[in-house]
Formats: structure tokens, C-alpha cells, sequence
């Protein structure tokens, strides 16, 4: 005879999929056509949950749009729209364009924690999701109400609010402090999510942030290059022969402790360079890649297909298996542009 608690737990075993996207809307047409192909096509499927990896908008607004493109309140209601006209749960995690680049003149010349707070208050208020479906997450003591955690099907999730523009350490007005407190917080977000994982004994982890902090001295057109060993970025200004400040060293460092300690599977999802890759960046000090750490970077924006080629990513995540995620990138039939669909 099979008890309750047996059928409970074999329930968190069955396999789900979710759903991955973010850097959108950077134009008019990905805003009307765009991205509500992306939640049709998304809302067609069974997911458990999608998650947007950050900014809602370019990095400069565009002048003559007729969909905002500033970091004015109006774009965050546009977003807030968005996350809930999905049908499953949708998960948010901040970008370097809806806040700390807001502070830039075309963006509007705001102060960027000011954006941030507002974000804060109105995206991150309850300890919920969006969507038609919500789904109830654990949430980081303020003011970081962004940072949030949750448990599906023996799989730990965790968003941390990690930002490109050097992390708040660069760009038109950078703000040391407001980095140190938030990158100290992240830290530790991420270490009491291993610790979670841990003790619930889930199968894997997977983490959502935005910024591309660049794991090695493979592409300098899309990252920060860094020593794949010490994690140090050794980038320079072009201008000063000075190095950039590096607002991820001492994160990547506290990550790659955590990834070897856990042993099981880790997958790190981030967009803000718009380059859809799976792969394995991440290197112990002694050089040797860390075979349970998957990078998953997701589509955004590709100015190269003109101005509606966006996509999505969908995961399998199967508890029972050896690997426990698999990706399948989600080519949105209205948005194929240099291959039209049949």
C-alpha cells in the first residue's frame, strides 16, 4: 500500500519545464508583436514557471517611440503587463537597463536606487510571483525583496539582483556604496541557497541574474575577460590604460566555492549580452573545469535580425535524471525574421 506522504514525494520527482527570456522589449515592434508572441507561444505550453532575466528596455531610450522606452514609471507598468499576461507563474529579476542605467541623460537623468526602490515597491511588495498562477517565494530581507528563492520538484531556484555596467561600479554615475551593500547581500543570498538546497536535499540548483560577468579570456566582445583561475577581471580603459572596476570577482568567488561544495548539478542563467550558449566557463583556481556548472545565457535582443528576432529558452528539468536540466531553445514562428517560418 502506497502512503500519502510516498505519493508526496513522488511527486516532487516527476519531470515539469520552464520557461527562460528576458532583454525585451527593445523597440517598438518587439513590444506590440514581439514579445506577445513570446507569451502566446509560452502560455501554448505546459510550464511550471518562466523566468525574465532582466531589462525591459535598450540601454538608451529611442526617441519617437510610441511604446516607452525610458525609465519612466510607464515602462514598468508595460512590464508588469507583461509578467501578467503569462499563464504560469512568472518570476523577475532587475536589469542594468531598468535601473542602473537610468541615470544616464537619454534614459531620462534619474537617480538609479531611486528607480530601483521603485521597482522594489512595485514588483516586489508581496512574496509572490506574477502571473495568472502565482506561485509563493521565500524573499530576502529588505530592501533586497528582490532576491527571492523557491523550491520546485527537488530543484532549488534563486533569483540574485547581479547588474551589467560593471555592477553599478561604472557608467554615468556609478555608486560604490549602494554596490558594496547589494553585492554583500547577493553573497550571502547565494550562500543560504546552497545551504537550503542542501538541507532540503534537492537535486540541483539553478540561479537567475542578469549580468554577464564574463568567466574567462575567451570574448571581450561580450563580456568582462577575467583570469579563468583567480577570477580577477584584467580588462583596462580604453582611454586611461587604468583597469575597469570589476563588480564581480568577490561573487564569483563566493559562487565557484559553492558549486564545488554542492557536487550536484548548478545552472546559471543570465542574459544582458543577448547570445543564446549553454556551456561550461566556470574553472577552479587550479584551471580545471567544474563539470556540475552550466551556464545558460538567454536570447534578448539581436540587432543583427533586425528588430523582432526574439526568443525564448524552455528547460526539462527531470529530478530523476542524471543531469537534471535540458535546454531546447524555442524559436517563436511570428518572430523568425532571416528564415521566415514554413
Amino acid at each position: 500500500m502506497v502512503t500519502a506522504s510516498e505519493k508526496e514525494n513522488k511527486g516532487k520527482y516527476e519531470p515539469y519545464a520552464i520557461g527562460l527570456w528576458g532583454d525585451l522589449p527593445y523597440n517598438d515592434v518587439q513590444a506590440q508583436v514581439g514579445v506577445p508572441n513570446i507569451i502566446a507561444d509560452m502560455n501554448s505550453q505546459d510550464l511550471a514557471f518562466t523566468a525574465f532575466d532582466g531589462d525591459w528596455k535598450a540601454g538608451n531610450a529611442i526617441a519617437g517611440s510610441v511604446t516607452p522606452t525610458s525609465c519612466s514609471n510607464e515602462l514598468y507598468a508595460q512590464s508588469l503587463d507583461y509578467l501578467n499576461a503569462l499563464k504560469a507563474p512568472a518570476i523577475f529579476t532587475p536589469g542594468d537597463n531598468d535601473w542602473t542605467d537610468c541615470d544616464r541623460p537619454a534614459n531620462g537623468g534619474f537617480n538609479s536606487l531611486e528607480r530601483l526602490n521603485y521597482e522594489r515597491q512595485l514588483f516586489f511588495s508581496e512574496p509572490y510571483s506574477f502571473g495568472q498562477r502565482r506561485l509563493k517565494q521565500e524573499v530576502q530581507a529588505a530592501p533586497y525583496v528582490e532576491n527571492r528563492r523557491w523550491t520546485v520538484g527537488k530543484v532549488t531556484y534563486a533569483t540574485l539582483n547581479v547588474q551589467g555596467s560593471c555592477n553599478n561600479l561604472c557608467d554615468t554615475a556609478p555608486d560604490a556604496e549602494e554596490y558594496a551593500a547589494r553585492n554583500a547581500a547577493n553573497i550571502a543570498w547565494l550562500q543560504e541557497t546552497f545551504r537550503v538546497a542542501k538541507a532540503r536535499n534537492s537535486v540541483a540548483v539553478m540561479l537567475i541574474t542578469q549580468a554577464d560577468p564574463g568567466w574567462d579570456n575567451s570574448d571581450s566582445t561580450r563580456a568582462p575577460t577575467r583570469d579563468p583561475k583567480t577570477l580577477v577581471e584584467n580588462d583596462v580603459d580604453a582611454t586611461t590604460k587604468l583597469p575597469i572596476p570589476d563588480g564581480y570577482k568577490d561573487y564569483l568567488v563566493a559562487l565557484r566555492n559553492e558549486v564545488i561544495a554542492f557536487r550536484k548539478p548548478v545552472a546559471y542563467v543570465h542574459g544582458d549580452s543577448h547570445y543564446f550558449r549553454i556551456d561550461k566557463p566556470l574553472l577552479d583556481a587550479q584551471g580545471r573545469r567544474l563539470e556540475n556548472f552550466t551556464r545558460v545565457e538567454t536570447f534578448g535582443n539581436n540587432a543583427a535580425n533586425g528588430l523582432n528576432d526574439v526568443q525564448w529558452v524552455k528547460v526539462y528539468v527531470n529530478p530523476r535524471s542524471r543531469e537534471v536540466f535540458s535546454y531546447q531553445p524555442q524559436i517563436v514562428p511570428g518572430n523568425r525574421v532571416a528564415v521566415p517560418a514554413p
